[in-house]
C-alpha cells in the first residue's frame, strides 16, 4: 500500500479483546494508522493462535502449530503479555490505560471489574478514554451475564431460520452463514462507534462508554428481512439463493456449472430476454414487472433454467455482461482470489514477518485480506505482521519508563511475558 500519512496516526489503542469481534475491530483501527496495543495472557495469548487446523506453514510447506485463524485480524498491532489477574499486572494496564485515547474489551458483563479495569474505574484515572465493551448480549437485559459466540446469535437472532434450502426440500434446515457474520458485523459497528465517540471528545473533552452487543448487530443486520416482519407481522422464510423481493435473482445451472443472476429492474430483465432468445417473455403480463415476476416467480425460473443449461457459464457471463446485465460466475475462495477483479484491487497482501515471529514459528511472511477502506489521500498502512505474543512486552515497558532490572523483575514474578 502506499507509504503516506495514515488517517489515525494520533490515537492509542489498549486492545484487551480477543477471538474476533473486538480484535477485527482494532485491527480496523490499526489499519487506519492507530497505536494499537493488545494485552495477552502470558504462555497461552488470544484464544484463536490455537483454533486449527488450518495451521500457518513454514518454508517446507508444512504445518506448524500456529493457526492461521490469528492472522485474520491482528496484523498492524504490537502484543504485550501481562498478567491481569495480579494487582501488579492491572496497575500496568491502568498506566497504560493512562496513556490511551481508547480501550477495547470483550469480557463478560462485570468481568474487569474484578481488576479494577472495569468503565468506571478507568474513567476516573482518565475521563478521556473512550471505552468500549463488546459482549454477546449488552450490559442490560436478562441474558447481559450469557457468554455469547457467533453461531448462538446467528441462531438466536433468526439468521439461520432465513438461510438454507427451504423448509421441506431436500436438507432444507437452517444454516449458519459461512463465515462469524456476527462478530465481523461487531468489529465494524464498534469502529464506528469509536470514531464517533472520538467525534463528540473533540468537542466535549470527555470519554464514554459504548455498549456493543452480538445480538444487537445480528438483529440490525436482518435489514430488509427485519424491516419486512416488522411491517406485516409475517415471518420470512427459508429460499435458499433466490430473494423474498426480486425476480430472477439467484442461481442458475448452465451446460458446465451454474451462474449467478442478479436481476433488479425491469431493464435488466428486457436485456436478459434479449440474449436468452426469448424477447416474447418482456411482453408476458405475468413478467412485465418485478411484482408479477415475483408472483409468478416458479413459472418464470422454470423457463429460465431451461434456457440457461443450453450455454455454458463462460459464455452467459460474456453474452450477459455486453448486454449490462448483472452475472457472475460462483467461485471458490480460490477461484474469488484469482479473479482479476480482486487482483487488480490488490487485495490479497503479504508481509514479511518479525525476528520473533519467525523464531516462535518459523514462518517467514503472512498474507491476509487487504483493507477494503480506501481513503485516497490516508489510505490504510501495512507496517506490522500480526505479532508473536509478547514481541512487543520489552519495548513498552520501555516506553512506560522501565530500565532492565524493573522489566527482568517483573519478569522473574511471571507477571509479564
Amino acid at each position: 500500500m502506499p507509504q503516506t500519512t495514515p488517517a489515525l496516526p494520533h490515537l492509542k489503542v489498549l486492545d484487551l479483546s480477543r477471538v474476533l469481534a473486538g480484535p477485527w475491530c482494532t485491527q480496523m483501527l490499526a489499519d487506519m494508522g492507530a497505536d494499537v496495543i493488545k494485552i495477552e495472557k502470558p504462555g497461552e495469548g488470544d484464544d484463536t493462535r490455537h483454533w486449527g487446523p488450518p495451521f500457518m506453514q513454514d518454508a517446507q510447506g508444512q504445518d506448524t502449530a500456529h493457526a492461521s485463524y490469528f492472522t485474520a485480524c491482528n496484523r498492524n498491532k504490537r502484543s504485550i503479555a501481562i498478567d491481569i489477574a495480579k494487582s501488579e499486572g492491572q496497575a500496568l494496564i491502568k498506566q497504560l490505560a493512562l496513556q490511551s485515547d481508547i480501550l477495547v474489551e470483550n469480557f463478560k458483563v462485570g468481568g474487569l471489574a474484578h481488576y479494577g479495569l472495569d468503565y468506571a474505574s478507568v474513567k476516573a484515572l482518565n475521563p478521556r478514554l473512550v471505552y468500549c465493551s463488546i459482549t454477546g448480549f449488552g450490559q442490560t437485559g436478562p441474558y447481559a451475564e450469557r457468554a455469547g459466540y457467533d453461531l448462538m446469535i446467528q441462531a438466536m437472532s433468526g439468521m439461520m431460520s432465513i438461510t438454507g434450502k427451504p423448509e421441506g426440500t431436500p436438507g432444507g434446515t437452517p444454516q449458519r452463514v459461512g463465515v462469524a457474520l456476527t462478530d465481523v458485523f461487531t468489529g465494524v459497528y464498534a469502529f464506528g462507534a469509536i470514531l464517533a465517540a472520538i467525534e463528540v471528545r473533540h468537542r466535549t473533552g470527555q470519554g464514554q462508554h459504548i455498549d456493543m452487543s452480538l445480538l444487537d448487530v445480528g438483529i440490525a443486520i436482518l435489514a430488509n428481512q427485519a424491516a419486512g416482519f416488522l411491517n406485516t407481522g409475517q415471518s420470512p422464510k427459508r429460499q435458499g439463493n433466490s430473494h423474498p423481493s426480486l425476480v430472477p435473482y439467484r442461481d442458475f445451472e448452465t451446460q458446465d456449472s451454474a451462474m449467478l443472476l442478479a436481476i433488479g429492474n425491469d431493464g435488466q430483465f428486457a436485456r436478459f430476454c434479449t440474449v436468452a432468445g426469448h424477447p416474447e417473455w418482456v411482453a408476458d403480463p405475468r413478467f412485465q414487472t418485478n411484482t408479477e415476476r415475483v408472483r409468478h416467480r416458479d413459472t418464470l425460473e422454470a423457463l429460465m433454467q431451461a434456457v440457461t443449461r443450453t450455454r455454458s457459464t463462460a459464455q452467459w457471463i460474456a453474452d450477459l455482461e455486453h448486454h449490462a446485465v448483472p452475472c457472475g460466475p460462483i467461485n471458490s475462495v480460490a477461484e474469488a482470489f484469482a479473479d482479476a477483479q480482486v487482483q487488480a484491487r490488490g487485495l490479497a497482501v503479504t508481509q514479511p514477518t518479525s525476528d520473533a515471529v519467525q523464531a516462535a514459528t518459523a514462518v517467514a511472511s503472512i498474507s491476509s485480506v487487504a483493507s477494503p477502506l480506501r481513503l485516497a489521500e490516508n489510505p490504510p498502512v501495512l507496517h506490522r505482521a500480526p505479532p508473536a505474543l509478547g514481541e512487543h512486552t520489552d519495548e513498552l515497558l520501555r516506553e512506560w519508563g522501565l530500565d532492565a532490572a524493573a522489566i527482568a523483575h517483573l519478569r522473574s514474578q511471571g507477571l509479564v511475558g
